[in-house]
């Protein structure tokens, strides 16, 4: 995918996410709190219906004891003349007072005189705070009677709830001694409610009383918010619902509002993009893919002498001076390359020729040993003792034929032993010879310097692991410690090193054999270590097979030594390992608990970074 698909790609994906997640905020933030505005709106407009049937309690318990402070009724209720209260007390009064019930109580609780009024018609009619007879249930009406003192609340009657008020009858002056009690019922019926819910500015319903007490609750629908409310009546029990309709206008603007922002948002979004585009264009996406364009063609050409001389005063312009001088840079480092190419090469073989001459160096040691074995066998020995022996027979003609019997066979065999011997200290010599003519020759091409190359150690390992024979490799689990990855790309003789490391899994897969398991643990770490002259690199690979003697560690490198069989081990892969470790200037050290502990193998290395390019003007 071109890079200016990509850049366009990225900033219409930005926009997009941009777009998503102001509608996301306008659907989980805006909108939810236009809602949230129109509940507590719609909680305030229950509230102030509530404050309202409170107010109207209030009034008509002012009344009341306006009635109760009355020197009429004060006087009637201690004459009990009837033309009294009748006289003054009229229809036309209570009407006009929109009141349904009155009743003067007196003190044991009984109504002494009674009068009802219906809604509208202003008839007498049936209730049944009247045909009671005496003061409702409960005991705060009780107590009403017993201190004199003004009490209201809501009451449940047989035509509907009712706001009821007491009042102390005085003597017209505010004083008493109290004669009883004014009862005043008012009902509040469905013109009572109209009239309450428009001083509060609501639309009010009474509902039935609910079962359980559930407080002040909202439903949001479509078109408007329902507000319901449970109410007491005087001793506490819930009496009936209120319930307010607030038309839902907030959230409906609010969406509109959203909606309309979110419009022209995505129509400056859609002209901001296109302008960035254009910009970007002309900025950058043109003039990149003209850098690019000359790279790839360099990259796919043998000509290193084209120069892309790309006139700009900007980062770009910095890339293309910087990208003809490394061209230039390169095509002479090339030159350089191949002029090296070939000592470096001869280097690399010498080593591994030095290294196969060695292992080939071994089956003569053995055969020497042989040599050595039946030269010490030979029967030079008896041969002396006969001579001795004929030496001290003297006259005694028997014993020194014997003798020289013995002699002559005993010579025969010597005689053979040595022109075998001699075939094989031939052979011996000829092979040491030429063996060493090639050392010579060789040993020049080995101190050439060995070229270092741009690696990443975890697949310097990989290729390490390669070369090691699959029936060993099966022995083992690699583990590669994060620290491989983390130190990033290095500068090291990769040939060299792949042979070092494949030397240290080869011996851990034979550690792991030999310790008796089907299967070991090689775990490979990397540290960089500080100090001077400059920063050294420190691998270390740690198994856990048959591991390694005290009195074995500072031998282990030393030519012709190991701890294995010397059947199949010549001693000679680790020390050959520490010469090339110590020739590219670097240690190589041997770490173990004990046998069967497991063992580590470290080596250390100068420390040479891959080297990174440098920016200038980086926006």
């Amino acid at each position: 995918m071109k890079i200016r698909t990509k850049v366009i790609g990225l900033i219409a994906g930005l926009f997009a996410i941009l777009g998503i997640a102001q509608v996301v905020v306008a659907q989980r933030i805006f909108l939810p709190s236009f809602t949230e505005l129109e509940s507590e709106a719609a909680q305030t407009d229950m509230n102030r219906a509530l404050h309202t049937l409170d107010r109207e309690l209030d009034l008509l318990q002012a009344m009341t004891a306006d009635w109760g402070n009355w020197d009429a009724i004060y006087r009637y209720m201690k004459e009990r003349k009837l033309e009294i209260v009748e006289s003054n007390i009229t229809p036309s009064a209570i009407s006009g007072y929109r009141v349904n019930a009155v009743a003067l109580v007196g003190f044991d609780g009984k109504f002494v005189w009674t009068a009802s009024q219906a809604p509208v018609t202003g008839e007498p009619f049936d209730i049944d705070l009247i045909t009671r007879g005496r003061l409702p249930d409960g005991e705060v009406w009780r107590n009403a009677l017993r201190t004199g003192k003004t009490f209201g609340g809501l009451l449940a009657s047989n035509h509907g709830p009712m706001m009821v008020v007491a009042a102390p009858v005085l003597n017209g002056a505010g004083e008493g001694p109290f004669r009883g009690l004014v009862l005043i019922g008012r009902l509040l019926t469905p013109t009572e409610i109209k009239r309450i819910g428009a001083q509060a500015e609501v639309q009010l319903r009474l509902l039935p009383a609910v079962p359980s007490d559930v407080g002040t609750q909202l439903t949001l629908h479509d078109d408007f918010t329902e507000v319901t409310s449970a109410v007491r009546d005087a001793s506490g029990k819930p009496l009936f619902t209120l319930r307010v309709d607030v038309p839902r206008e907030i959230s409906s603007r609010g969406g509109e509002v959203v909606k309309f922002a979110s419009m022209f948002l995505m129509g400056a979004a859609i002209a901001a993009l296109s302008l960035i585009v254009l910009i970007l264009n002309s900025l950058v996406l043109r003039p990149l893919a003209e850098v690019t364009q000359h790279v790839v063609t360099v990259g796919h050409s043998d000509d290193l002498t084209a120069r892309l001389d790309l006139d700009r005063q900007d980062e770009l312009g910095d890339l293309a001076r910087d990208f003809d001088r490394m061209v230039a840079a390169l095509g002479q480092a090339r030159r350089q390359l191949v002029d090296h190419a070939f000592d470096s090469g001869v280097a690399e073989n010498a080593s591994g020729v030095l290294h196969n001459l060695g292992n080939a160096m071994t089956p003569l040691t053995v055969k020497v040993a042989t040599l050595q074995k039946a030269v010490a066998a030979a029967p030079a020995g008896d041969i002396e003792l006969a001579l001795a022996e004929i030496a001290k027979a003297g006259d005694d003609a028997q014993r020194k034929a014997q003798l020289e019997e013995f002699l002559g066979l005993a010579a025969r065999e010597l005689a053979g032993t040595m022109t075998a011997a001699q075939a094989d200290i031939d052979t011996v010599a000829r092979q040491l010879q030429t063996i060493q003519t090639l050392l010579s020759q060789q040993a020049q091409h080995s101190r050439a310097p060995r070229a270092l190359e741009t690696l990443r150690l975890p697949e310097l390992v990989e290729q390490s692991m390669e070369l090691v024979a699959p029936a060993l490799r099966a022995r083992l689990a690699v583990e590669l410690d994060a620290s491989l990855q983390q130190l990033g790309p290095v500068r090291l003789a990769r040939t060299t090193m792949q042979q070092v490391f494949q030397n240290f899994i080869v011996n851990a897969a034979e550690a792991t054999r030999d310790a008796g398991r089907e299967r070991g643990a090689l775990r490979i770490a990397a540290q960089v270590l500080g100090g001077a002259p400059a920063e050294k690199l420190r691998i270390s690979f740690a198994d856990d097979g048959t591991g390694i003697a005290p009195e074995s560690l500072k031998r282990i490198f030393e030519k012709g030594f190991s701890t294995k069989s010397s059947a199949t081990n010549s001693g000679i892969g680790l020390h050959w390992c520490a010469n090339v470790v110590n020739a590219l200037g670097g240690s190589l050290h041997a770490e173990s608990a004990g046998p069967g502990r497991g063992s580590t193998l470290v080596v250390v290395l100068p420390l040479e970074r891959a080297g990174s390019s440098v920016v200038r003007n980086a926006a």
